[in-house]
């Protein structure tokens, strides 16, 4: 007899409760860091209005890509199955809310503003998560990996069309960069399963709307 996987305990009052809670500070409050900011130290560059703008845009997108993170990273560990999983995503989430508090700086610094679309984008990320994590946790990882090393390759991207003298922003996409590959080499180290070449292609189409988006709004 085939034996289904098990499903996820159903949380708490206390815990829905505390995840609305987090929702909120997602989306409303201003995120902060228990590390230094990597541009901390870093004299800001005379840049010129278009360099602003394009980086502006570029953080802007890094900043939705985080809010989207919060919302996968919370969706998959609600539904995780091991323990040890959900606390590996719980502990990733906290790296990737300081993200959100370097990027939320670096945007007001460049003079511009948060992308509008970022309720949307966590609401759709939420869903996927909650999605990934009943389907089981080696395919839950598995997602979580994949989209790590997606993002990875849209910072390496930005840091090729940055403004060559943008210290600041090139410092916290640099930052960026390095914990998101951490995160993607501990979802495989927990044993995130290969996800299919079709699955791969939809959420690279899928990221590229959204940073198409945030960009602009």
């Amino acid at each position: 007899m085939l034996k289904l996987p098990a499903l996820p305990k159903l949380p708490s009052l206390d815990a829905i409760v505390t995840e609305f809670d987090t929702v909120l500070r997602t989306l409303a409050a201003p995120a902060t860091s228990g590390r230094a900011h990597p541009d901390a130290h870093i004299d800001e560059a005379e840049l010129s209005d278009a360099d602003k703008h394009h980086a502006a845009g570029l953080m802007r997108v890094n900043h939705s890509g985080e809010i989207c993170a919060q919302a996968l990273y919370q969706g998959q560990a609600l539904t995780a199955r091991d323990p040890a999983n959900r606390e590996a995503l719980r502990q990733a989430a906290q790296e990737e809310v300081e993200h959100l508090a370097w990027t939320e700086q670096r945007i007001g610094e460049l003079g511009s503003h948060k992308s509008v679309l970022n309720p949307l984008w966590y609401a759709g990320s939420l869903a996927i998560g909650v999605t990934a994590g009943l389907v089981g946790d080696r395919w839950n990882l598995g997602f979580l990996a994949e989209t790590e090393r997606q993002v990875g390759a849209h910072l390496q991207s930005h840091l090729d069309t940055l403004p060559p003298h943008d210290a600041k922003s090139r410092a916290v996409v640099e930052q960026m960069y390095h914990d998101e590959m951490h995160h993607a080499e501990l979802a495989v180290g927990l044993g995130a399963a290969e996800l299919p070449p079709p699955l791969k292609a939809v959420m690279g189409l899928s990221s590229k709307l959204m940073t198409s988006l945030s960009y602009r709004f």
